[in-house]
C-alpha cells in the first residue's frame, strides 16, 4: 500500500504481483465514492421507469448507461493494481476521472428520459482522458511494457471517436435500432482493448488486491440497494402511517441483500486468481452482469417498498419480478462467473439452476397470496441457498468427515 505522505514525483513501474499486503488505498476508496453516486443516480431513475411500467422500455438504457459506470471503474482498477505510485500526478489524473463520473451521473435522467447521451458521453470522455494520460505515463517510464501502455492509450482513446460518433448519429436523427447496434459494437470494441494491448506483455496486477476491488465494488451496489428501498420506506413513513406491511416489506429486502452478500463473499476469490491468472478476463468481464444485477435489485426492491403506499402503474406480480428476476441473475451469474476460476463454483450447479427456477415462478403466486408474502417467499429462497452452499463449504471443509468449529466460521466470514 502506498505510504500516506505525498510524494511529488514516483517512477511509473509495474508494481511486483506477489507484493504482501497488498490492499485498496484511500485514493481507491475515494475514487469508488464517486461511482456511489452514479450508481444511486441510474438506480432512481430505473426505479422511477418501473414504477411509471416502463419497465421493458428502461431496461435497455438502464445496462447502457451502467456499462459505461462499470467499464470505466474497472479500467481505472486494473490499472492501478499494476501502476499505483500514489504520487501528485497520479493523483491529479485519479480526480479528473472522478469529475467524469460525476458528469456521468449528471446525465443520467436525460439518458433515461430522452434517450439523450450528450452528458454521459461526455462524462465518460472525461474519464477516459485521464485513464489514456496514465497509460501514455506508464509507457514512457515502465519501458519493459511499453508496447502494452501505448496500446491501451490509443485503444482507448480512438473508440471515443466512435461514441461521440454515436451522438452524431442520434442528431441525425438515426433509428434507435442503429444507435443501438452502434453501442453493441463499441462495447464490444471496449472490451477487446485490453484482450489486443496485453498481447506484448501482461499487466502486473495483483489478485488478491483486484478480488478485495471487486468485493468493495459489490458491498458499495450492495449499500446503494439498501438506500434505494430505505429512502422508499421514509417517502412511504413521511405519506401514509407505519404499518405492519411496510415493515416486513423493508425486513425481506434487507434479508435478501444480506443473503446475496453472503453468497458473494462464502468463499474468497483472491487465491483462485492467483492460481488461474489466465482466466482473469472472463472472471472480470462477468461481474457486468452481476453488479447490473445488484443494481438493477436496489430499483426492484424501491419500487415494492413504493408499492405498499401508493397505486403504480405496474401489477403486484410485474413489481414481485422486478426484484426476482435481478435475484436470479446474481444466483446464475454469480455460479458462471466463479466457476471459472474455482471448481467447484461456490454454489453448485443444481442449486443454483432450482434456485433461479424458484425465484423466477414465484411472482406468478403474486395474485394470489400478495406482494409481501411473495417477498417473504424470494427472501427464503435466497436464504435456503445461503444455507446449501454453506453446508457444502461445510462439508468441504471438514473433509466430508464433519463439521468443526473453524469450518464453520470460516465458511461463515468467507
Amino acid at each position: 500500500m502506498p505510504n500516506a505522505t505525498v510524494r511529488i514525483r514516483v517512477r511509473m513501474t509495474a508494481r511486483p504481483i506477489d507484493e504482501p499486503n497488498r490492499v485498496s488505498s484511500q485514493l481507491e476508496l475515494l475514487f469508488d465514492l464517486t461511482f456511489v453516486v452514479a450508481v444511486a443516480a441510474v438506480t432512481e431513475q430505473f426505479a422511477r421507469t418501473i414504477a411509471a411500467g416502463h419497465g421493458g422500455d428502461g431496461v435497455l438504457p438502464f445496462l447502457q448507461v451502467f456499462f459505461a459506470i462499470w467499464w470505466a471503474w474497472m479500467n481505472f482498477t486494473w490499472f492501478a493494481s499494476s501502476y499505483d505510485t500514489d504520487d501528485v500526478t497520479y493523483r491529479i489524473l485519479t480526480m479528473v476521472q472522478m469529475a467524469g463520473v460525476l458528469l456521468l451521473a449528471a446525465g443520467v435522467p436525460a439518458a433515461a428520459d430522452h434517450g439523450d447521451y450528450v452528458m454521459v458521453t461526455t462524462g465518460y470522455l472525461v474519464m477516459r482522458l485521464g485513464l489514456v494520460s496514465l497509460w501514455l505515463r506508464a509507457g514512457i517510464e515502465d519501458r519493459a511494457s511499453r508496447r502494452t501502455a501505448f496500446r491501451y492509450a490509443f485503444g482507448i482513446g480512438a473508440l471515443q471517436v466512435g461514441w461521440f460518433g454515436r451522438l452524431y448519429l442520434a442528431d441525425a436523427g438515426a433509428s434507435d435500432t442503429v444507435l443501438l447496434i452502434a453501442f453493441i459494437i463499441l462495447a464490444i470494441l471496449e472490451l477487446s482493448v485490453p484482450l489486443w494491448a496485453e498481447r506484448p506483455r501482461a499487466t502486473h496486477w495483483h489478485p488478491h488486491h483486484i478480488a478485495e476491488r471487486y468485493g468493495l465494488f459489490t458491498i458499495i451496489l450492495l449499500g446503494e440497494a439498501v438506500l434505494a428501498s430505505s429512502n422508499a420506506v421514509r417517502r412511504a413513513v413521511e405519506e401514509t402511517e407505519v404499518s405492519a406491511e411496510l415493515i416486513a416489506v423493508a425486513a425481506c429486502g434487507l434479508v435478501i441483500l444480506f443473503a446475496l452478500w453472503w453468497l458473494y463473499f462464502l468463499r474468497p476469490a483472491g487465491p483462485r486468481l492467483e492460481e488461474r491468472r489466465d482466466r482473469s478476463y472472463r472472471w472480470g468481464y462477468g461481474h457486468y452482469g452481476i453488479f447490473a444485477s445488484l443494481a438493477a435489485l436496489g430499483a426492484g426492491l424501491e419500487v415494492v417498498v413504493e408499492q405498499t403506499s401508493h397505486d403504480l402503474h405496474i401489477s403486484p406480480t410485474a413489481a414481485s419480478y422486478s426484484v426476482a428476476v435481478p435475484a436470479a441473475c446474481f444466483v446464475a451469474l454469480l455460479w458462471g462467473v466463479h466457476r471459472i476460476i474455482s471448481e467447484p463454483s461456490r454454489i453448485h450447479l443444481g442449486t443454483s439452476f432450482a434456485g433461479v427456477v424458484v425465484l423466477l415462478l414465484l411472482p406468478l403466486a403474486t395474485p394470489q397470496v400478495g406482494s409481501v408474502t411473495d417477498l417473504a417467499l424470494i427472501a427464503v429462497t435466497c436464504v435456503a441457498l445461503v444455507a446449501v452452499a454453506s453446508w457444502d463449504e461445510i462439508v468441504k471443509q471438514s473433509g466430508g468427515t464433519g463439521v468443526t468449529g473453524s469450518s464453520v466460521s470460516s465458511a461463515s466470514t468467507g
